[in-house]
């Protein structure tokens, strides 16, 4: 009877496999901030994030220029510097609530087709994404690298503002605006619910 063998660079897989250990992808599944990966998983964990920051690409592609890229700009960088606050231990309190009231308040301006003056909406804009960024900055955890977990979540937000603004283009039909409208009203129910959670 002849014997199977196996050739020394699968054996050599098989022996390394065996060995790393399950529980580090635990860290992403976790929603824990282990590095880049995580980073730009961290928004895109959570509903309560999406939905806010699809909502501020929707609204700026609904009041035009210049609300159309100065709001997606807004948002993270000020995000940024709530996930400075964030990381560096710095106590912000009624974070959730904020976050919640996002939603709401971002889904009922679209919803609306509320148009501020510019500054108005990119101040709202901004300090709602204060209060995101520092969500994301407290998550990660002692010894970590802060600044690839940072560029990560950033960049996640920005994708979720460039869909926003994608879909948000249909405000050009009339179909569209009544569409927007509708997602609007989504999100701000969605908002409505997490308020409700996060005051329970």
């Amino acid at each position: 009877m002849s014997r199977t063998r196996l050739h020394p660079a699968a054996l050599l897989a098989l022996t390394i496999s065996a060995a790393l250990p399950a529980p580090a992808l635990a860290h992403i599944v976790n929603g824990e901030a282990v590095g880049f990966v995580s980073g730009f998983l961290h928004p895109v964990s959570g509903w309560d994030h999406i939905i806010a920051m699809v909502a501020v690409g929707l609204w700026g592609a609904q009041l035009g220029r210049p609300a159309i890229w100065v709001l997606p700009v807004t948002f993270p960088l000020v995000m940024s510097v709530g996930g400075f606050l964030g990381l560096i231990g710095l106590r912000v309190p009624g974070g959730e609530i904020a976050i919640a009231l996002s939603g709401l308040c971002l889904g009922a301006a679209v919803a609306l087709s509320w148009r501020p003056p510019l500054a108005i909406a990119a101040v709202l804009v901004g300090l709602f994404g204060l209060f995101h960024g520092y969500a994301h900055g407290v998550e990660l955890p002692p010894g970590q690298n802060a600044l690839l977990y940072s560029l990560g979540f950033v960049l996640a937000t920005g994708m979720l503002h460039a869909t926003g603004v994608a879909i948000g283009l249909v405000h050009r039909w009339p179909w569209g605006r009544w569409a927007l409208r509708a997602a609007g009203v989504a999100i701000g129910c969605g908002g409505a619910v997490f308020l409700w959670s996060a005051l329970a």
